[in-house]
């Protein structure tokens, strides 16, 4: 995971690049299928949706789904919500493992409760230990995805060891009901 982005556009020339995971050429049945197994999606839709280079591109195919075949309208909809509510400011990547990466968006004061912790794993469940900083002391934070179900607070640097779950992501907010 950590070399995801080695020798590719989004890299080289952030700023004029669309990114996407899929699209018409890739469908099933096309010339050009996909190749990005269904597993693999919604890891790979954080990495374009919540990161700040490139501009996205959500395939309707991977939202609505085509003919017979289910969309992640599920899996792609908090994702979504991050990208509009929560994906602000400075960038930082946590490419720690093989198998695992992270990087942080560390929010905005233009946009209140901005800010993720965005981990994922193509291996097995991981953690990694994140600091963001000592203003966040104290803060409760959860994962949008649903994918794990316990509440993170903050200590009083700001830090918290974020944990994902196998072949999956979690995308940490600060909790705000």
């Amino acid at each position: 995971m950590r070399t995801v982005f080695d020798n590719t556009l989004v890299k080289a020339n952030p700023l004029n690049v669309v990114t996407f995971v899929d699209n018409h050429d890739s469908q099933p049945g096309q010339a050009l299928e996909s190749f990005v197994e269904d597993w693999f999606k919604p890891l790979a839709y954080a990495l374009i949706l919540l990161r700040h280079d490139g501009y996205p591109c959500l395939f309707y195919g991977d939202y609505y789904g085509i003919d017979c075949e289910e969309g992640f309208n599920e899996e792609l909809k908090p994702l979504l919500h991050a990208r509009k509510d929560r994906a602000y400011g400075p960038q930082e990547d946590y490419f720690f493992d093989k198998n695992a990466i992270a990087f942080v968006r560390k929010g905005d004061m233009k946009f209140p409760h901005s800010g993720l912790v965005c981990i994922l794993s193509n291996g097995e469940e991981s953690t990694c230990h994140i600091q963001l900083s000592e203003d966040r002391a104290g803060q409760v934070w959860i994962d949008l995805t649903g994918n794990r179900r316990e509440e993170l607070t903050l200590d009083d640097e700001g830090a918290a060891d974020f944990p994902v779950n196998d072949r999956s992501v979690s995308v940490w907010v600060e909790k705000t009901e």
